[in-house]
């Protein structure tokens, strides 16, 4: 029996044992995960999964990364490769785990703090294992707008926190003397150290069992198999350059004053050029990022758009794309731009992508979508324990564009974010016990009309159980999410706050909000936008429409306005009128 075998170099791996590698570096990384999750003290971590954890060869380029945020495949190899260039791979040495949060270099904020772990074979590195998590605070101001980096925390160059196995007690006390929670701070660095150290064990057995030379011809096969896929999904978009011009409301300084996004995409033969020179020049508030997070939007819409199915990713599936990025826009901004809330704008650019290739898509693209994780911090002294807490009202889903095929999903989180996960209502109640849940559910006419109608949004409102301190970092509630082919835009996101005794709540015509106070029985309103529809909304199927009402999706009133269909809603059954003539259906 002959057995195909990969080759690169010198290197030879026949594909079964490729194959078993392969399957190895998807269950690493999963194991990786697994036991950040367990070990890490911050609920964003644990419950919402604001993390990812991955491995990378000797080059720093990935070879498998965790299922979480798609933003951060671009950080966690970059970092990696500034860490390569800053200590020189003669540099490290076994034991030791390098650590960063260098927005310039990861291209997010301050508090992504990345852990990289070399792994040696026979006296060399042959690998790397890193993970990117958020911790809840690393200091900085809160309670307003930010304009420069040094506002915003506290800054870890280039350092060793472990050297030869052993913890750099002096790093570690500035850490845990510069962060409003050092207890759970310190307990996450512990996480994440498990987390990369479990990666180096694994994967120093991987090399042990097969090989360096059966691992790293691995790599590249696993690297060609992936462009492979990616060039032949560019192959099947018409040649062509597609341009898409977007905005967002304002940099939360210059408020009222919208930021311009414009994207232009040449696809020529197996290559794509995602170019993002036309975006708006980085801007006085803190929603800036790096040219790593730009660079990662740009390959988040390319790996959706070529082979969102492949695993493990890697970098082989982006060798078709070129971006072009010079510095200094709103994701690639320079020192000192303030960047505390950077994953804003890069979701608005992934959508702009697709809006701009919609129509050359085979299949189709998909409708705009809320695109932001709707999130107000909530913090003062708690006074059940005497504790200055902090919480997150958000990491909310919302609605998803739809597609030529479908309705868009509801109550998702925003594309960049992927895995993210909202906290369970209860789990937060219990943790923190200052604030009450009064509702989470879908949020009524939020999608976007259509053939194939956008999903919805949702609604959380949060009652304070003392006097707080609030604010806000809502976007995208100016600007909403469009819809492709006829198909209507959906809501945007809002922000109300609903003051006891008042009858109505107070809505914001915009969604930045700083020092903010809630008294007690005041209640936070945050609704999420839906996506935009797809097609004209009169070709909707009346059924799908009747259901949408009886659903709640849909109310009696939009049907009518939005898909020409008059419904009467009874205990017994819904009588609705279509073209002038009635029909009736029993209750279900």
């Amino acid at each position: 029996m002959t057995v195909e075998t990969v080759t690169q170099g010198a290197a030879q791996t026949d594909a079964i044992t490729a194959e078993i590698i392969r399957g190895n570096l998807i269950a690493i990384t999963d194991e990786m995960k697994t036991n950040l999750m367990r070990t890490a003290y911050n609920q964003i971590i644990y419950e919402a999964q604001d993390f990812t954890v991955g491995l990378f060869d000797a080059n720093g380029d990935t070879v498998s990364i965790g299922l979480g945020l798609p933003m951060f495949v671009g950080g966690l190899s970059q970092a990696t490769k500034a860490k390569i260039d800053f200590f020189g791979l003669d540099g490290m040495e076994p034991g030791d785990i390098l650590l960063t949060n260098d927005p310039y270099i990861m291209g997010s904020h301050l508090n992504h703090m990345i852990f990289t772990c070399p792994i040696f074979h026979d006296g060399k590195v042959v690998a790397f294992a890193s993970s990117m998590a958020h911790w809840l605070d690393v200091g900085g101001y809160l309670g307003g707008t930010t304009e420069d980096i040094y506002a915003e925390g506290l800054q870890m160059p280039m350092v060793k926190i472990f050297k030869r196995g052993v913890q750099d007690d002096e790093l570690t006390r500035v850490i845990a003397t510069n962060v409003r929670f050092p207890e759970e701070a310190l307990g996450d660095l512990r996480a994440q150290v498990a987390a990369v150290r479990t990666g180096e064990t694994r994967m120093r057995a991987l090399f042990d069992r097969y090989g360096a030379e059966a691992v790293e011809g691995t790599f590249q096969s696993v690297f060609e198999r992936s462009e492979a896929l990616a060039r032949d999904a560019v192959m099947r978009i018409p040649d062509g350059e597609y341009v898409a011009e977007t905005s967002m409301d304002d940099d939360g300084v210059n408020v009222g004053t919208p930021v311009p996004i414009k994207v232009r995409v040449t696809v020529k033969g197996d290559q794509m050029t995602i170019d993002l020179s036309e975006l708006s020049p980085q801007v006085a508030g803190y929603f800036n990022s790096g040219e790593t997070a730009g660079r990662s939007a740009a390959q988040v819409a390319f790996k959706c758009l070529t082979s969102p199915n492949e695993f493990p990713i890697n970098a082989g599936a982006f060798r078709p794309v070129e971006i072009v990025l010079p510095p200094g826009t709103v994701v690639s901004a320079t020192k000192p731009a303030a960047m505390r809330w950077w994953m804003t704008y890069p979701m608005t650019i992934v959508d702009s992508i697709f809006r701009a290739v919609a129509e050359a898509v085979p299949g189709g693209s998909i409708a705009g979508h809320h695109a932001d994780l709707a999130v107000s911090t909530v913090y003062g002294v708690n006074t059940q324990t005497g504790r200055f807490a902090l919480f997150l009202a958000g990491i909310q889903g919302g609605g998803w564009g739809a597609t030529r095929a479908k309705d868009g999903e509801s109550a998702t989180i925003c594309i960049n974010d992927g895995d993210t996960h909202n906290a369970p209502v209860e789990a937060t109640e219990a943790k923190y016990g200052f604030v009450h849940a009064l509702e989470y559910a879908l949020r009524e006419d939020s999608g976007g009309a259509g053939t194939h109608r956008g999903g919805l949004g949702t609604v959380q409102r949060w009652t304070s159980k003392q006097r707080l301190n609030l604010d806000s970092f809502v976007e995208r509630t100016v600007q909403p999410p469009w819809g492709v082919e006829n198909g209507e835009s959906g809501l945007p996101n809002r922000v109300s706050v609903h003051r006891a005794g008042d009858a109505e709540p107070t809505r914001f015509s915009n969604g930045k909000l700083d020092g903010l106070t809630l008294e007690e029985g005041d209640t936070l309103v945050v609704e999420t936008g839906g996506g935009g529809g797809y097609g004209d909304p009169l070709l909707r199927p009346v059924d799908r429409v009747l259901t949408d009402v009886v659903s709640g999706y849909v109310s009696p009133e939009s049907a009518k306005a939005d898909y020409g269909v008059l419904v009467g809603l009874a205990a017994d059954g819904i009588t609705y009128v279509v073209e002038g003539k009635t029909e009736s259906r029993q209750a279900r």
